[in-house]
């Protein structure tokens, strides 16, 4: 439960329980107030309709609702709201629906503003008793839809009751009516009131406060008083909370019994509170399950102890005199010692004996604090709180002694709990003199990082929770000389639960506590830079708290130690490994702020951690491990020195036995090997990133049987774990390559080269999906200077993986996985080529010949102009390298001076190739440059004709605009349209390409990027075109081509001649595919292109096929739709396609 810090500070007993206003909040004042009114003046027309009632009841509740955060806001409107409302209901001739609508819409207002508040304006003339009484008698209690009227009228009554007037002078003519039984109005109310407590609805609640107000009048308690405590009392005796019955009449019961002794006065309760404590005893009620009875018995019993001493609060406590915030950050200490009330010694009052009852009180509410439920622990605090009060200095101390003891490590999670409300109760009411406090604070400390452990989980988030809220009543209670010998340990347990907590609640906690005692005590170091930056609303994400948070709070020299002992203790051995994992990295944030320490005391205690038998230690210290090393790795880098010189031979040899290890332990296998070798992977990785002295070291061989038995058993990996496991393996795996299989600079040790790749190649066959998974990925981590000559082995072994075979049809993830593989060993061409390239530019520029040049610039300039926007920007990156390398320039660059004008050097920076909208327009100019353009437009066609809508529409947009650049050139135009159809033919049946590239011709097309050609009869353009679109598209069952290729033939049917009835023989062909899909979409097109071009058909047939298309049930059977097809034939004067016999048929 996360505890809300507005309790006021009082210095009376008791303090005001109405609910204090919101703060803070966006609302100023009551902005509906002229719809209220006139919503309630129509309360008379609209209750008569069910409807109008309901969306009038419905609209009033939603105006309410919106002041539940600032009910004060309705305190100005609340009186002329109930006398509205009030004048329906003493209207005579109001009808039933119409009284009960009204109070209907009292209860709302009561539900927002809250009871108390609103009690106050009901009128309570003596006139009122006898009308409110006939009211509430001729009411059905078992009425369920009439429940708000008995409640609001068993309120009126309540304030009623408070007439100044003895109630027997109401009675004055009952005996003067011969023939009429009528009881006292006594004993009416009474009567009322007790039939009310027991029923199921929400008017117990009322009957309960009505008891309070009529049964502590004057003149009622003489008469009334014991024999309704005996009435209370004998249903509590025969009723039992096993039963639903038994649970809502001790309910009612122990309510008015509650607000009896809390509202009664002492002399009058006490003669009573023995016998009411002892058939309290009797109802054994902490052993039932209903937690408001539980609840409701401690509420009893407190008032019950504070009803056997007398109210008068203790002289002796702790008063703080000063409350003034400003008075409080100038640090004037000796002002404040002036201000400050002494603690007084006994005196008289401290002398008289204490009653028998307050020990049992006392032990029961101490038995509270261990409750089950936080809502009855928190009455138990609250209970010790005032009870300690009024009791002498020697006895309050037993029992601040006796709540201590709740916070032993021998008590449950619910004692530390309850006993850590209780102390901030004690302490915020000077109950915790200044002698206790470092009993008291240590006790505390251990509380704000509370955690107990559970099977998979912990508890005693609740437990830090309330330890926070302890801080925030220290803040308030003591002056700061008071608290100023434990400011140091307060302030970093407070930081570090407010930034390394799991539970937000707690975190934001610990935040309030900290800020409030920067304010009131003003000597937490670095207070207010610590308060701006761990802020309610920066402390909300786990991620940021130990990433960015941490490292800012551990600058201030005060908390780096405690924050960074703290991870090491309790966070890297905490049971969630995600914040194992976060942890680990917060060590690695924090390692630069004090690399001695970490290099000398945080990696042997971690190494230590490594071989404990606790699975989550060994795996956060594993993680911890990797991360701390690769810090001080970062950090020697800066100082050009070697990790080595923070680490000693000890620790050195420590990190590297750890997998070694975990091997003889048999740790990788059963339970925990999973965690064990994501770990340990993690581990190899960062230790090979740090360039750790163990090159031809044993170790790197057991670190690749690891990295390879992982990879190779990843179809035993639970699912959740898989993919990660698989990532660190891979990552591991590259790292381990770059540093340790280079022989030379970017050369490869033959031996390691000759065994790996061809290993991994082998497991790519594997049975088992998830092998194939793996080591393709591995394939693709490797660093390039592995892949120099098996380039083409590697490439060949990853596409046979994509290729899709009847035995291994459902490993998607596996052709996936290769692909991406491709993608980075693309990537990984690119730079070796690059790097060649530029190496023979500088040693043998002779060695490159024109055309090898030609091919490589052509190559990456089609990658250039692909889809994907990693790679895009990669090869642009080449690419602009390649062009503008001046050490020499690279020669035989085709068309070199025309490149410099489109990408000029000043380009190189500042263009994001990333971004389509920048490099598309730029990649589309290589069009115009012959040499370019065949491998440009095969990347276009690719990006146009994807699915990423940022691509498609820089792409298309692009293209589009150097189109119309060369719309008025018929032979750049003829050239470019060569190269499409060449490009087009070239990749036939490559779906890859082919589908994008006929997606594309559909967006020319439709654009008019070729109308120079629609005015020449049977144009060659046209006539390739529609060749290549049925080589394509000929016994082919892809629907998505198949689509693409209808779009392209209504586009063609644009050109004159005999092509175009060659186009629409085509079309009709496809109006009679054999899926129904396809024909209703090639139906849907044609509409559309009749519609668009108007100069395909007459006028005289337009209307006729336009009926026909779209009447016709496409997807109906194949002999139906063939004889519209063919109607559809002669209309456009197309030959009738016949149907060819199959093959050996008669």
């Amino acid at each position: 439960m996360a505890v809300r810090y507005d309790l006021p500070v009082g210095t009376a007993e008791e303090e005001a329980e109405d609910d204090a206003p919101a703060r803070g909040a966006g609302l100023e004042a009551f902005g509906e107030s002229e719809e209220t009114r006139a919503l309630l003046g129509r309360l008379r027309v609209v209750h008569g309709e069910r409807r109008a009632r309901e969306v009038a009841e419905e609209r009033f509740r939603v105006i309410m609702d919106k002041y539940q955060e600032q009910p004060h806001l309705l305190d100005p409107h609340l009186e002329w709201m109930m006398n509205l409302l009030l004048d329906i209901v003493q209207d005579r001739t109001s009808p039933g629906t119409l009284v009960h609508l009204a109070f209907q819409f009292l209860y709302i207002i009561t539900k927002v503003r809250g009871y108390k508040i609103f009690l106050r304006l009901f009128p309570h003339e003596v006139a009122d008793v006898q009308s409110v009484l006939d009211m509430i008698s001729d009411q059905n209690p078992t009425d369920h839809e009439t429940w708000e009227t008995r409640y609001m009228l068993l309120l009126w009554l309540s304030m009623t009751c408070l007439i100044p007037f003895d109630l027997s002078r109401l009675d004055g003519n009952l005996g003067t009516q011969v023939g009429q039984a009528q009881m006292p109005i006594m004993d009416r109310i009474l009567q009322i009131a007790e039939s009310y407590l027991l029923v199921s609805d929400k008017a117990r609640d009322a009957a309960a406060v009505l008891v309070s107000k009529f049964i502590t009048r004057p003149d009622v308690k003489q008469r009334k008083m014991a024999g309704f405590l005996d009435w209370s009392l004998s249903t509590l005796a025969r009723s039992s909370f096993h039963t639903i019955d038994g649970v809502i009449a001790m309910d009612g019961t122990l309510q008015a019994l509650a607000q009896i002794f809390k509202h009664g006065k002492r002399e009058d309760c006490l003669p009573y509170a023995t016998v009411v404590l002892q058939c309290l005893d009797n109802c054994r009620l902490p052993e039932s399950n209903q937690t408001l009875l539980r609840k409701l018995g401690m509420k009893l019993v407190q008032r019950l102890g504070l009803t056997f001493l007398k109210p008068k609060v203790a002289a002796w406590r702790y008063q703080r005199g000063s409350r003034s915030l400003a008075a409080n950050l100038q640090l004037c200490t000796l002002a404040q010692s002036e201000q400050k009330v002494p603690v007084a010694m006994s005196d008289g009052d401290e002398d008289y004996d204490v009653p028998e009852g307050v020990e049992s009180v006392i032990e029961q509410l101490l038995g509270g604090l261990k409750d089950r439920d936080t809502v009855v622990r928190w009455s138990a605090a609250k209970g010790i709180g005032r009870m300690a009060g009024r009791l002498p200095r020697e006895l309050a101390d037993d029992v601040v002694g006796s709540v201590l003891d709740c916070l032993s490590f021998q008590e449950t999670d619910k004692a530390w709990h309850g006993g850590c409300l209780a102390l901030a109760e004690l302490g915020r009411r000077g109950l915790l003199l200044p002698s206790r406090l470092p009993e008291v604070v240590a006790v505390i400390l251990r509380a704000v990082t509370y955690e107990e452990k559970r099977g998979a989980c912990s508890v005693g988030a609740n437990v830090r929770d309330a330890a926070c809220y302890v801080c925030w009543a220290f803040a308030r209670a003591y002056d700061p000389q008071e608290l100023a010998p434990f400011v140091a340990a307060i302030a970093s347990a407070l930081v570090i639960a407010s930034v390394f907590d799991r539970n937000v609640n707690c975190r934001r906690a610990a935040s309030a506590a900290f800020q409030e005692n920067v304010g009131r005590q003003g000597t937490f170091p670095h207070g207010i830079d610590i308060v701006t930056t761990a802020d309610y609303f920066a402390v909300g994400n786990t991620a940021n708290c130990f990433l960015v948070i941490s490292v800012s709070i551990a600058s201030f020299p005060e908390y780096t130690q405690p924050m960074i002992d703290h991870l090491v203790a309790m966070k890297i051995s905490h049971w969630d490994g995600a914040i194992r994992e976060l942890s680990a990295k917060a060590l690695h944030q924090l390692a630069p702020q004090v690399p001695e320490y970490f290099a000398t005391h945080v990696l042997p205690a971690l190494l230590l951690m490594t071989l404990s038998p606790d699975l989550h230690t060994r795996h956060g210290a594993i993680l911890a491990c990797a991360e701390v090393t690769y810090a001080l790795y970062k950090l020697a880098v800066q100082s050009d020195r070697p990790v080595t010189d923070y680490l000693d031979e000890k620790v050195v040899q420590g990190l590297r036995q750890i997998h070694q290890q975990l091997s003889d332990r048999h740790l990788y296998r059963g339970l925990g090997g999973e965690l064990m070798r994501q770990a340990v992977c993690i581990l190899i990785k960062n230790l090979s990133l740090s360039r750790m002295p163990f090159k031809g070291d044993p170790i790197i061989d057991g670190w690749q049987w690891l990295i390879d038995d992982t990879l190779r058993n990843l179809h035993l990996v639970s699912s959740q774990s898989r993919q990660q496991i698989k990532d660190t393996a891979v990552s591991a795996l590259a790292a381990v390559c770059s540093e340790y299989y280079q022989k030379e600079p970017r050369e490869a040790s033959p031996a390691i080269q000759e065994v790996l790749i061809p290993r991994y190649l082998v497991e790519l066959q594997s049975p088992e999906e998830m092998v194939r998974c793996g080591f393709a990925s591995a394939l693709g981590s490797l660093p390039g200077f592995l892949l120099q000559g098996r380039l083409r082995q590697v490439l060949d072994g990853l596409s046979a993986v994509t290729r899709i075979s009847l035995k291994d049809v459902g490993f998607a993830e596996a052709r996936r996985d290769s692909l991406r593989a491709i993608a980075r060993v693309r990537e990984a061409a690119m730079t070796s080529l690059m790097d060649l390239t530029l190496l023979l530019a500088r040693t043998e520029p002779a060695l490159i010949e024109a055309h090898i040049c030609e091919q490589v610039m052509c190559c990456v300039a089609q990658q250039a102009s692909e889809k994907i926007d990693r790679f895009r920007a990669h090869a642009a990156c080449v690419f602009l390298t390649l062009l503008h390398f001046d050490g020499p320039p690279v020669p035989h660059v085709p068309h070199r001076k025309e490149l410099e004008a489109l990408l000029p050097r000043s380009e190189v920076a500042t263009v994001n190739w990333n971004a389509p909208s920048q490099a598309f327009p730029r990649i589309t100019q290589l069009l115009g440059l012959p040499t370019y353009r065949y491998h440009v437009l095969l990347g276009l066609a690719v990006s146009v004709g994807g699915l990423t809508e940022s691509t498609v529409k820089h792409s298309t947009q692009s293209l589009f605009e150097y189109m119309k650049g060369i719309q008025q050139d018929p032979q750049a135009l003829g050239s470019f349209s060569g190269t499409l159809l060449q490009v087009f033919e070239d990749n036939l049946r490559n779906d890859r390409v082919s589908v994008s590239l006929l997606k594309m011709l559909d967006q020319m097309l439709a654009n008019g990027c070729f109308d120079i050609f629609t005015r020449e009869e049977n144009h060659p353009f046209c006539v390739k075109l529609l060749a290549l679109c049925k080589e394509e598209i000929k016994k082919s069952k892809d629907v998505q081509k198949l689509r693409s290729s209808i779009a392209v033939l209504c586009g063609m049917v644009q050109f004159c001649g005999d092509v175009r009835r060659k186009v629409l023989l085509q079309l009709m062909l496809l109006l009679c595919h054999p899926f129904p899909v396809i024909r209703k979409s090639t139906a849907s097109q044609v509409y559309e292109m009749v519609l668009t071009y108007s100069n395909v058909l007459s006028a005289s047939v337009l209307d006729e096929v336009v009926a026909v298309l779209s009447d016709t049930a496409w997807d109906a059977e194949l002999p139906v739709v063939r004889g519209q097809r063919n109607r559809l034939c002669d209309l456009l004067a197309v030959p009738r396609p016949q149907l060819v016999p199959k093959p050996g048929a008669p």
